[in-house]
């Protein structure tokens, strides 16, 4: 009896440990952030404790990106070490604000093994957020760092009365204004891109990309390559409306090969193009599509 007693202290003593180590104390001094940030110590150990129970085993113990679960990911987890953030509400390359971590938490990043942490507390996230910025520590320690400008969304110049004449503008533009073709697909045929460009730029095409019906393959800052979406099939990660994908337009995708068209397009043109890939988002899974891809050929 006394050694099954032994045993049990033994067992419990165990236990007791590994609960204060799970009460993390490897931080003993508060932070200050870029945009002024406050992160106490006491959240940055909270904070390590959310990380290592959700998020370590994809991206590292070392925030790395190389969690014993990112062997099987086509789409890596991201490597926190580089303090380089893809889906913001800011010009790429520039820091996120908070809100904009939460917003992928909430709800997660489409078509990868991002998923939605809604059952984390708005705490529970502050922490984690304050706690993935030590792993970049060049990017954000210290009140002067700088977040950058939240994308303001304007309102739209269509709306569902101009929709049609929104999608027809976004079309031009997008092949022949931004052409975003060279980096995606095209979606029309060799005469109507043709015709497109007589009227935006003055003179026809004649002789035609032989890749612009292909989605091409992209280097990016996160040390491999990726494919921008085809956007009749492949999911949009970061935006399902015209509204998300109008600050993905201006924001651009922060490391990778999706620059900012802030500044580059005018405002109404950034509307039109994200009327028009929601337009193509909408085929997705129908008749359409197909009769849409058969004519750009």
């Amino acid at each position: 009896m006394k050694g099954l007693n032994l045993a049990l202290t033994i067992i419990g003593l165990t236990a007791l440990t590994a609960l204060v180590s799970c009460s993390e104390s490897h931080f003993k001094e508060d932070k200050i952030y870029a945009g002024g940030v406050y992160a106490p110590a006491k959240a940055l150990n909270d904070g390590k404790s959310v990380y290592t129970e959700y998020c370590m085993p994809c991206h590292g113990v070392n925030g790395d990106g190389k969690g014993t679960s990112a062997k099987g990911l086509s789409v890596p987890p991201r490597n926190f070490l580089l303090g380089q953030y893809k889906f913001g509400r800011v010009v790429s390359g520039e820091l996120p604000h908070d809100e904009d971590f939460y917003k992928i938490l909430r709800e997660g990043l489409t078509g990868t093994a991002m998923l939605p942490w809604k059952e984390l507390s708005d705490t529970q996230m502050f922490n984690l957020v304050q706690y993935i910025k030590t792993f970049a520590p060049t990017k954000w320690d210290g009140a002067d760092k700088k977040l950058g400008d939240v994308i303001v969304v304007t309102k739209d110049p269509y709306g569902e009365a101009h929709k049609e004449s929104a999608i027809q503008r976004g079309k031009e533009v997008f092949h022949a204004v931004a052409q975003c073709w060279t980096c995606h697909r095209a979606y029309v045929s060799h005469a109507e891109f043709s015709e497109i460009n007589q009227k935006i730029n003055g003179k026809p095409v004649t002789e035609f990309d032989p890749e612009m019906y292909h989605v091409k393959l992209q280097p990016n800052d996160y040390g491999y390559s990726s494919m921008p979406p085809e956007f009749t099939y492949d999911s949009v990660r970061s935006a399902k409306t015209v509204e998300e994908l109008y600050i993905r337009l201006n924001a651009g995708v922060g490391g990778a090969a999706m620059p900012s068209w802030k500044g580059v397009l005018q405002d109404d043109e950034i509307w039109a193009v994200a009327h028009y890939v929601k337009s193509l988002m909408d085929l997705k899974n129908t008749p359409e599509r197909q009769k849409l891809l058969d004519a750009a050929k």
